[in-house]
């Protein structure tokens, strides 16, 4: 399958880290959206399209799609998007960070 290198947290850095499932309400409707939503499907179907070289780095298809939801769902500008998953871990759970990120930076590793 051609397509992005998916980049996947592996929790080895997250010994200090809060494990989001553990500090939100599984019961959220944006965790819930995030349980219902077949990822394995988008990353296949979005990797057919997608292509990676020199100064563009993967980034996974759940961040990206996940954000997309997000902007279209709560109708954010690119600016606000970033801050309210700054500080918002049920928007970092639905893009499919395991542990609490403290920078937009964070997201891609």
């Amino acid at each position: 399958m051609s397509g992005p290198r998916e980049k996947r947290e592996t929790g080895e850095q997250d010994l200090f880290r809060s494990r989001l499932d553990q500090i939100i309400s599984m019961k959220h409707e944006l965790v819930r959206l995030a349980d219902a939503i077949d990822w394995p499907m988008l990353e296949e179907r979005f990797g057919a399209v997608y292509s990676d070289g020199p100064g563009m780095p993967p980034l996974p298809t759940r961040l990206m799609a996940g954000l997309a939801i997000l902007k279209h769902t709560f109708n954010l500008s690119d600016e606000v998007l970033c801050e309210r998953w700054v500080e918002n871990p049920y928007f970092q759970y639905l893009t499919g960070r395991r542990s609490f990120a403290i920078r937009c930076r964070s997201t891609a590793r």
